[in-house]
C-alpha cells in the first residue's frame, strides 16, 4: 500500500501586497515529500525557498493552491506540533542556559519537569552536547549553538524538521563537521527534513532529494533524487556521482535564470 506523502503542494502561489505593489513570491509550486526524505531548498536569494519553509510551517498563507502536512492543513500540523523549526541564528536566550533553552518550549506545551529533563538530556546526546546543559550561549562556539538550536527543535519528538539554512554563516570547516552530524541524527531519528541551503555540496551531500529554484516568483526548475548511499563520508564529495549531481543543480539554476521574470 502506497503512504501519503508527509508533504504535499499543488499549484502553489504566493503573492506579498507590498506599498509598492505585490511581490509575485512562489508561482506554480507542486512538489510530494516522503516520510523519511532528506529534501534540501537551492536556489538564488530571493527564490522564495525560505517563504515555502514558512508556508510549511503555517507562518506564512499561500494566495492559491494547495498544501497538506501530515494530511492535514499547516495551520493543524502547527497546532499538532508536527515539526520542530531550526532558523538561521541559533536564537538562544543568552539569560539562559542551553538546557534552559532547550527546556523553554517544553515549559510552553506544559510537559511536567520530569518529562522535561528526560528529553532535555536525550536530545543533548543526540547532538553530542552532553555536558553542557548548564552552558551558557556565550559559552559555546557558533557551531556549539547551532547544535543546540537542533536540539530544542527535536526536544518534542516532531517528525518533520524544517531547517532554515542554520549552517550559512559558518566557516567551512565547521559547516562539514555539521553536515557529517546531521546526516547521524537523521540516519538515528528517521526524522522528515526539508533544508534550505544556497551551497551546492551541501544540498548534494545531504540530501536523498534536491529541489531547484528559480528566481522570483520561485518555481521549481529540477527536482533531483539523489542515487548516493545513506552512509556518506565527506570523501564521497570527490566521486563521479556527486560531481555529476553537483553539475545537474548547476545546470538547473542556470536554466532558473533563463526565465522570463
Amino acid at each position: 500500500m502506497t503512504t501519503a506523502p508527509v508533504i504535499s503542494s499543488k499549484g502553489l502561489d504566493l503573492t506579498f501586497q507590498t506599498g509598492d505593489g505585490p511581490v509575485h513570491a512562489l508561482r506554480d509550486i507542486s512538489l510530494d515529500i516522503e516520510k523519511g526524505d532528506f529534501v534540501s531548498f537551492i536556489g538564488p536569494s530571493g527564490c522564495g525557498k525560505t517563504t515555502f519553509l514558512r508556508v510549511m510551517a503555517d507562518l506564512e498563507q499561500p494566495t492559491a493552491g494547495d498544501i497538506t502536512v501530515n494530511g492535514t492543513s499547516p495551520e493543524a500540523a502547527r497546532k499538532a506540533r508536527a515539526y520542530g523549526y531550526v532558523f538561521q541564528a541559533a536564537g538562544l536566550y543568552p539569560w539562559r542556559t542551553i538546557g534552559g533553552n532547550i527546556r523553554l518550549p517544553l515549559e510552553i506545551m506544559g510537559y511536567d519537569r520530569a518529562d522535561q529533563d528526560a528529553r532535555v538530556s536525550r536530545v543533548l546526546e543526540l547532538v553530542e552536547l552532553g555536558g553542557f546543559e548548564k552552558k551558557y550561549p556565550w559559552q559555546l562556539s557558533g557551531g556549539m549553538q547551532q547544535r543546540a538550536s537542533i536540539a530544542r527543535a527535536l526536544a518534542f519528538d516532531a517528525d518533520i524538521l524544517l531547517m532554515d539554512e542554520p549552517f550559512g554563516a559558518l566557516d567551512e570547516i565547521v559547516r562539514d563537521h555539521l553536515n557529517e552530524q546531521l546526516l547521524k541524527l537523521w540516519a538515528r531519528t528517521n526524522k522528515t527534513i526539508c533544508f534550505v541551503t544556497h551551497s551546492i555540496p551541501e544540498a548534494v551531500y545531504l540530501s536523498t532529494k534536491i529541489v531547484v529554484m528559480s528566481p522570483r516568483p520561485g518555481r521549481i526548475t529540477d527536482v533531483i533524487d539523489s542515487p548516493l548511499p545513506k552512509e556518506r563520508p565527506l570523501e564521497i564529495r570527490d566521486s563521479p556521482e556527486f560531481i555529476e549531481i553537483a553539475h545537474r543543480v548547476r545546470d538547473g539554476l542556470r536554466a532558473g535564470h533563463a526565465y522570463d521574470v
